[in-house]
């Protein structure tokens, strides 16, 4: 059960990003409206929404995927501490019922969608085309396998998301938003203020002096959570991909050779040439217009006369393979330059071509592309030998043997990081450099447990194995331990503190009608900021912004900066509301905006009565269990 557990947490992400592909229909819920019920479930069964019940595993799959998802946004993981204080757990479990309130609806409805019209929407899908621009069947299977879905779980994944858009399509049709709405919410966007301003830092903080044992003890006693040790774990993990396996110097040339021979069509750059054609709609007009050309009338004269411009004759520069006539081609590629062919039968009528340019194909030497050759074999060569070698591991560890063990009986290379905390830092607070990258290992290892035999995870076409070898719990560290950085803090806040009072004290002296420069500190002087916007502007930080457009004209104010050791005084000067003009592309851009929102709204109301109309019962305790608020 274990085993399962970690193996769907481990391939949610495929699962999320593969939703992305399809086009999911992303929905913002604004109401919590979830009946909130405790009996009547089964062990594994977290919800139930009318005859639709979610699984626990169902529900961890997702929530871990988010809080990846999220991590990869920031840089680094989201620690389910951090998830629950920002409301992720909640986030999901929205997202979850809502789907499956929608999957019960279409099947009460009794709607359905076809397998054709299913296939036309893969087919359609620009994630599985080639670099010819179709549809690549190689490439659909790669991109499924890669995030865990059989070809059969992604149809039916893809047919849900077509009933649920069907319904939400039908909800919000005809939906537009209102002129005046329109209207106020431009003007809102749009509204300008300039500012006079002081900014304070650090140095009108003034001489701090270190701080003494008694009142640095004392700080660190009010702040000790904020200097713990965080939990940390050992782990040992073995990446086995076809690029950390492949060993293109072991690749003879007798090898190399043959594949350079069979390819050497493709490894050569073909013959290129400018062509011209026109086009005649009889053998006869064209037997007319060679006549002329042989008598002296250009052939670009030709074109003129029969009411055709330059572009309309011009091929290009293309080789042989991509001209559309074969005959065409044919008399194109005989030709010498600026010569012109006699009349030749093509595919769309008769023709005369000529040639301006020549450019001479390119045959490499096999010395030239040896390397590239011998890596791409030996990358081949890797790829089946990835499986053979996931089959021996996964029988090492079914014998007993952790991962380090496992691969060392291999003969492959194990790592083992000795420390690192859910952000992914050692005990130095710097990032641990031997994680393997795009792997999100630290999450799934702090998903896991000493002992617990957790899955493969797919890495880089191959897999990824780890062990949990051992948990240092999150502890309190000793004054002497940490003493460099409360102090740090404690001066820090010493500079807050001071600057929060003297910007008081300033905005106090302003009044009504005072002058910035009159009560400006030694060393400030009066700086303008002009144009300032709710959102985008840059001119001064964001939270000075809001502070701005909390204040009235002629209005006096303060806010902290970007940290606490800048803070500013600013009085309003100017405040311009400019008139909506409906016909912009930024209004436009707005307008669509809306009318997101709007369908969000609509189709959110719904889900809001259709999950107490189904009949929603949420576990409580099988959420909190998901997410790590409580125990196993």
């Amino acid at each position: 059960m274990l085993r399962g557990i970690r193996n769907a947490s481990s391939n949610w992400v495929g699962k999320t990003i593969m939703m992305i592909v399809m086009g999911v229909l992303i929905i913002s819920f604004g109401v919590w409206g979830i009946a909130d019920i405790f009996r009547g479930f089964g062990r594994s069964t977290l919800a139930s929404i009318g005859s639709t019940e979610i699984s626990i595993e169902q529900f961890r799959q997702t929530y871990n995927d988010r809080l990846q998802q999220i991590g990869r946004q920031f840089g680094r993981p989201l620690t389910p501490d951090q998830a629950r204080a920002f409301g992720i757990d909640r986030q999901v479990l929205q997202q979850v019922v809502a789907e499956a309130a929608l999957d019960e609806q279409a099947r009460r409805l009794g709607l359905g969608q076809s397998d054709e019209d299913t296939m036309k929407s893969i087919l359609a899908d620009p994630n599985f085309k080639g670099t010819n621009g179709a549809f690549d069947p190689n490439r659909f299977q790669q991109v499924i396998r890669q995030f865990g879905f059989t070809e059969q779980r992604y149809i039916t994944e893809q047919r849900k998301v077509a009933l649920r858009r069907q319904i939400a399509g039908t909800l919000t049709d005809g939906l537009a938003v209102p002129a005046t709405m329109l209207q106020v919410a431009s003007q809102f966007q749009n509204e300008q203020r300039s500012i006079d301003y002081l900014k304070l830092t650090e140095a009108q903080a003034g001489t701090i002096e270190a701080p003494s044992p008694e009142a640095l003890a004392a700080y660190y006693e009010q702040h000790k959570a904020q200097f713990r040790a965080p939990e940390t774990r050992k782990i040992g993990y073995l990446a086995v991909t076809p690029d950390s396996i492949a060993k293109w110097s072991e690749i003879s040339d007798d090898d190399a050779r043959k594949v350079y021979d069979e390819r050497k069509d493709k490894l050569s750059t073909p013959e290129r040439r400018q062509v011209s054609q026109i086009v005649f709609p009889n053998a006869e007009d064209a037997e007319t217009a060679r006549k002329k050309i042989a008598e002296g009338t250009s052939f670009e004269d030709i074109a003129t006369e029969r009411g055709l411009k330059p572009a309309d004759v011009d091929l290009g520069l293309i080789s042989k393979a991509d001209m559309l006539d074969p005959a065409v081609a044919g008399a194109a590629f005989a030709l010498p330059v600026n010569e012109v062919s006699q009349p030749v039968k093509g595919a769309f009528g008769t023709a005369l071509v000529k040639v301006a340019k020549i450019e001479p194909g390119v045959q490499p030497s096999y010395e030239s592309v040896a390397q590239t050759i011998k890596r791409e074999i030996a990358l081949e060569r890797a790829r089946a030998e990835v499986q053979s070698l996931h089959d021996k591991v996964e029988d090492a560890r079914a014998g007993g043997a952790n991962i380090v063990d496992a691969a060392k009986t291999l003969g492959l290379n194990a790592v083992t990081i000795e420390a690192v905390d859910r952000s992914g830092n050692g005990p130095d607070g710097q990032p641990v450099k031997t994680l393997p990258q795009g792997a999100d290992l630290v999450t799934q290892a702090f998903n896991a447990d000493v002992g617990v035999d957790a899955e493969a995870i797919s890495y880089q076409n191959g897999y990824l194995w780890f062990d949990v070898l051992g948990v240092t719990p999150s502890h309190e560290r000793s004054l002497d331990e940490v003493k460099d950085k409360v102090e740090a803090r404690w001066r820090a806040d010493q500079v807050t503190s001071r600057l929060r009072t003297l910007a008081t004290e300033l905005v106090q002296k302003l009044g009504a009608d005072g002058k910035l420069a009159d009560v400006a500190p030694a060393g400030v002087t009066v700086q303008t900021a002009t144009g300032l916007k709710r959102e985008g502007s840059t001119a001064v930080p964001a939270d000075v912004v809001k502070a701005v457009f909390r204040t009235a004209k002629d209005g006096t104010g303060q806010s902290q900066g970007d940290t606490g050791t800048d803070w500013f005084v600013f009085r309003v000067t100017d405040v311009t509301v400019p008139p909506a003009d409906l016909a912009s592309a930024d209004v436009t851009k707005l307008k669509d905006t809306l009318l997101q929102r709007l369908t969000d709204e609509q189709v959110g109301e719904y889900i809001a009565w259709l999950e107490q109309d189904l009949g929603t019962k949420i576990n409580q305790q099988a959420v909190a269990q998901a997410t790590g608020a409580a125990t196993n």
